[in-house]
């Protein structure tokens, strides 16, 4: 089966001394991505990894003449899994400020390292984006509606990790997604903060993965785990910048019957949000159908605004006597609200406070029927 991504070709997004930056999650198929532009560049290239030691010590030595000679020759430089890389910032700054015309691309799968490195050094001299699990979006280029609505249960179930899509038998899909959510994701936060007990992580992410679509407290949580507010703050953090989970917060206008204070915490993947609880039932046999639905449309929405530039801000909205909205958008100053809804017979109306406080503010329920218009 082959996937076509929403990045068919990196030469659009190229630019001379500057550097072209993916993040995304492991495995989401970054890697693939740069091959295959790679396989049919006309660029004379260097491609290596930030896994390759004897490259990570050139570049965080910050020996100028080596760094100069180990591009000598080349008009493009790739670099995947960069963020493995001390110093990779002041490296490509090297890089782009003194070679002529000089390209990079550098790939990495935690935004907390490499954007942390990268940010300062390469001001104004790199462009960002983003690859996200196969998309709906991207399924459109090669499915038609039908089958994308027919195999909707799915991608409810087991996700869109580009591995996971190829596989034909369920029992290799589930070995799979396990294998990415426990070999690279965990893992890798794991390293990333040296933290000792990854027991624990494990069992905050399920505990967040039963409260998909519900505010979460912090407290709480630390007190369900035996650890303190600010270690569920830094977990959290981490989960939020190795691209596990996405935090939404609450919208208000300082009214004081509106929630704010609190998170909302969606999975990046279906698929690893089940690997998580370790359920991987069909539709009919759950009873959390409403769970993964909003984690699906939501995470689907946000890879359609990040592919198609569809820049604003995103928030929950509920008022302290039960009023909610699952997903607020705040764009070119109005603002636009969602409700998720799997079953197309259920009927919702927008919340009377919610029209009489944003007079210029809309609704709109997204169910079954409907959600592709949303998402594709």
């Amino acid at each position: 089966m082959s996937i076509s991504r929403i990045y068919q070709n990196l030469n659009d997004f190229l630019e001379p001394n500057k550097v072209l930056v993916i993040f995304g999650p492991r495995q989401a198929g970054k890697t693939t991505l740069i091959k295959n532009f790679l396989a049919q560049t006309s660029l004379k290239y260097r491609s290596e990894t930030g896994d390759n030691l004897e490259i990570a010590q050139l570049l965080s030595s910050l020996n100028f003449k080596e760094i100069l000679k180990f591009a000598e020759g080349f008009e493009l430089i790739v670099i995947d899994e960069a963020q493995r890389i001390k110093n990779i910032g002041q490296a490509l700054k090297i890089l782009v400020d003194n070679i002529s015309g000089i390209k990079i691309i550098v790939t990495g799968s935690s935004s907390f390292e490499l954007a942390g490195q990268i940010g300062e050094p390469l001001t104004g001299r790199k462009i960002n984006l983003s690859l996200y699990p196969i998309s709906q979006l991207e399924l459109k280029m090669d499915i038609n509606e039908y089958d994308l609505k027919k195999n909707l249960d799915q991608y409810l179930v087991y996700g869109g990790y580009p591995a996971v899509l190829t596989k034909e038998m369920v029992g290799k899909k589930i070995e799979t997604i396990k294998e990415i959510t426990n070999s690279y994701l965990l893992k890798d936060i794991v390293e990333l903060d040296k933290v000792k007990n990854s027991k624990v992580l494990l069992d905050l992410l399920r505990l967040l993965a039963f409260q998909v679509g519900s505010e979460v407290s912090l407290s709480e949580l630390g007190r369900q785990l035996g650890i303190d507010y600010k270690t569920v703050a830094r977990y959290l953090d981490l989960f939020e910048k190795s691209f596990v989970i996405y935090n939404l917060r609450g919208y208000s206008r300082n009214l004081r019957k509106e929630v704010t204070k609190k998170s909302k915490y969606y999975f990046f993947d279906n698929g690893v949000l089940n690997a998580i609880i370790n359920n991987f039932n069909s539709l009919e046999m759950r009873e959390d159908v409403g769970r993964l639905w909003e984690n699906f449309i939501f995470m689907e929405r946000l890879k359609k605004r990040s592919y198609q530039n569809i820049f604003g801000n995103d928030y929950f909205w509920r008022t302290w006597d039960g009023k909610e909205i699952d997903l607020v958008e705040e764009r070119d100053g109005k603002l636009f609200g969602y409700e998720f809804k799997f079953s197309s017979k259920k009927k919702a109306k927008a919340p009377t406070t919610w029209l009489e406080t944003y007079s210029n503010a809309s609704w709109e329920l997204i169910n079954s029927d409907n959600y592709l218009d949303f998402v594709v």
